[in-house]
């Protein structure tokens, strides 16, 4: 199987995936791979939520969405025509370890093993763990090959030659301590932020609240503290933010918002809130379900210098000021495929192990 055959095959699976959108989940044709594949995938799409409590129905049908679009036939050649292939290699047993904060979270990492011609050998999170083999299962069906080149375990890694293990930080340190001598990637914990000027129209601060709150936001995409100017109008803010305010009926987000809450105030910490989201001022990250932390700042110029400086801690970065590391407002949950999780090239990596 050579690469215009594997691209072939995703593509394929993008145009299947398009079929669940969080407009409708709509069956568009009755082809051989709707009558095996449809049905299954729309079942697990509405028990998600029974393995995984954050795993809500919009949320799955999100993330699906955001990949039917990313699997387009165009987007997987301009992908991978900025490398190298050799199609003579011997494949390399790639070993997976995935996250499972959010649904198919480990998808583009058992995309690149693949598309770069190796074996992948996926060690799923329990939190995330019936979707990937579904969709293993359209790849096999649509060209057999692939069923040598994807195996799933629950045990011991063995037999790989090369990791890509996604956790926290303190399990990074037990990866590496482990799979240190085999080529690899470990990630750990990263943030997303963004910064605000103050200029921003009602429209791209509702994007930002697709930033912080798509997925409740547990991804490491998702928008965890804003950087503000001195005298910052939040006003603005919370009248752009008001239209997500249904994610309080939501229990596990409205028992975390309730908790923080208690905590902060027993703490006597000065909290600005809107009923469904509290803004605290702190310096750190990485903030608790439902809360945004924010920290003002006097020059742009001397703030974006200073995250420099913190770049590992930061996964990207949301402004709408013109400036190629940014995101746009509104973008941080829609990677394309050559945006690369902590910035490492992964394909660039399996196509050198």
């Amino acid at each position: 199987m050579n690469l215009e055959q594997r691209i072939e095959v995703f593509a394929k699976l993008g145009e299947f995936l398009k079929q669940f959108s969080t407009l409708k989940i709509e069956k568009v044709n009755d082809s051989e791979f709707n009558t095996l594949f449809f049905d299954a995938f729309e079942m697990q799409i509405n028990r998600a939520h029974e393995f995984n409590g954050w795993f809500n129905k919009p949320n799955v049908l999100k993330a699906f969405e955001s990949w039917s679009k990313a699997l387009s036939l165009e987007n997987l050649k301009k992908w991978t025509s900025n490398y190298t292939f050799n199609e003579a290699i011997t494949p390399k047993n790639v070993a997976i370890i995935m996250a499972g904060n959010i649904p198919l979270v480990g998808f583009h990492d058992f995309l690149s093993v693949l598309i770069s011609g190796h074996h992948v050998i996926a060690k799923q999170s329990s939190n995330d763990k019936h979707f990937l083999p579904l969709i293993a299962k359209f790849l096999e069906y649509y060209n057999p090959e692939f069923k040598e080149k994807i195996t799933f375990t629950e045990g011991k890694l063995t037999d790989f030659d090369a990791v890509i293990a996604t956790g926290s930080n303190n399990t990074a340190r037990y990866f590496e301590h482990y799979f240190g001598k085999y080529p690899n990637i470990i990630r750990n914990n990263r943030n997303s932020i963004a910064i605000l000027t103050g200029k921003e129209t009602q429209e791209e601060l509702e994007g930002l609240g697709e930033d912080i709150f798509q997925y409740f936001g547990l991804g490491c995409r998702s928008v965890s503290k804003i950087y503000v100017p001195k005298d910052y109008n939040f006003e603005l803010l919370f009248n752009a933010l008001y239209k997500f305010n249904d994610i309080i009926n939501y229990k596990k987000y409205e028992n975390n918002y309730d908790y923080n809450k208690a905590v902060y105030l027993m703490s006597l910490f000065k909290l600005q809130e809107n009923g469904f989201i509290m803004l605290k001022e702190d310096e750190s990250f990485a903030s608790p379900i439902a809360t945004l932390f924010y920290e003002y700042y006097d020059s742009f110029k001397n703030l974006t210098e200073r995250l420099a400086t913190e770049k590992d801690k930061i996964q990207c970065i949301a402004c709408n000021e013109n400036n190629v590391n940014f995101v746009k407002l509104g973008q941080t949950q829609h990677p394309e495929l050559w945006d690369y999780a902590d910035g490492i090239d992964t394909l660039e990596f399996l196509l050198n192990i």
